[in-house]
């Protein structure tokens, strides 16, 4: 297990991002979902917990299976998918991400909101930890992006919003920016297999702060669009997304069940997660194989993980919800 600490800054009130950030959510999952492939909605309903209070549920499904190899797909269920559940008391979250295949990894994130500069050490907890968190600050001005997801109409140096007249962010924003709010994210990464877990949760984590500040850079590029609506305006466009996404995508009869690994108590006693950073359908590249060392026809039907020890192994992370520029592990 490894557990990592994120803070990102963001020129907006906790209020504000509420709503920006679920207008984020379903605007990225729409473009990033095609016919067979991207993220279906199962469940998105109001839900109540008797400690977190009134909140929101949901449950989707990042659908892999066409973008894997024809042996892959030989070795893998018909449907392979990536379940994520949620449940937003906002400024109060938790989201789970399991794998239908992979029923040893599992990524856990509590998420919590502040209107300061990313200045509460103990957000997650009051008391001292025998062990210190590492806290990694992302920052969605100057933090270098992947080049395929760079767009000139989001790069915050240079972008302004008409209708809150907030940007550019200049070197040094977080300091002089006001408003300013923080998105405090204590991510855990598990891969429960001997020989591999280190590198695989290490290399999570790289994908994990990509993916985070993607999202955040777009929940503020595209202020204009989102910043007057209200709770039901966003929450209309999201279950409007929601349809036409479910639609563009194909829906998908439940064909396997999924092995959830078991959470935290604060998670099982309150389930509390909100949308989260959409995952993107690039298919898991740790399922590719040396080209020097082709598949025997001979060979099982199982899938045999590369040697950690040989220098020249192809190990790669599944990168469902990264892209083929995240950072490789070394």
């Amino acid at each position: 297990m490894l557990m990592k600490e994120y803070r990102i800054c963001m020129p907006l009130t906790v209020e504000e991002y509420r709503i920006g950030q679920l207008y984020m959510i379903s605007k990225h999952s729409h473009e990033q979902s095609e016919r067979g492939e991207g993220v279906e909605v199962v469940q998105n309903e109001p839900y109540d917990d008797p400690e977190h209070g009134s909140g929101q549920f949901t449950e989707k499904r990042i659908y892999l299976n066409n973008k894997l190899p024809s042996w892959a797909r030989a070795v893998v269920p018909k449907i392979f998918y990536v379940t994520e559940k949620a449940w937003n008391y906002y400024p109060y979250t938790i989201t789970e991400y399991t794998c239908s295949f992979l029923p040893k990894f599992s990524i856990h994130i509590e998420s919590k909101y502040e209107d300061n500069k990313g200045s509460n050490d103990n957000i997650f907890s009051s008391e001292p930890k025998e062990e210190e968190t590492e806290v990694c600050t992302v920052d969605i001005a100057y933090d270098e992006i992947p080049e395929r997801h760079y767009k000139d109409s989001e790069d915050l140096r240079y972008f302004k919003s008409k209708k809150t007249n907030r940007g550019v962010l200049q070197e040094g924003w977080i300091d002089s920016q006001e408003p300013i709010m923080c998105s405090y994210k204590l991510v855990t990464v598990k891969f429960e297999v001997w020989g591999l877990q280190t590198r695989v949760e290490q290399y999570v984590h790289k994908v994990i702060r990509d993916v985070l500040l993607l999202g955040h850079r777009q929940a503020f590029a595209w202020v204009d669009e989102w910043i007057e609506m209200t709770m039901e305006e966003v929450r209309e466009y999201e279950r409007a997304t929601q349809e036409a996404t479910n639609l563009k995508i194909g829906s998908f009869p439940p064909a396997i069940s999924i092995s959830e690994t078991p959470l935290p108590s604060v998670a099982r006693s309150g389930p509390s997660s909100a949308p989260s950073t959409p995952f993107s359908t690039e298919a898991p590249e740790f399922l590719s194989v040396p080209k020097e060392r082709p598949r025997k026809k001979s060979a099982p039907e199982t899938l045999t993980l590369p040697d950690p020890g040989r220098r020249d192994s192809l190990f790669k992370l599944p990168n469902f919800f990264s892209w083929n520029s995240s950072p490789q592990p070394e």
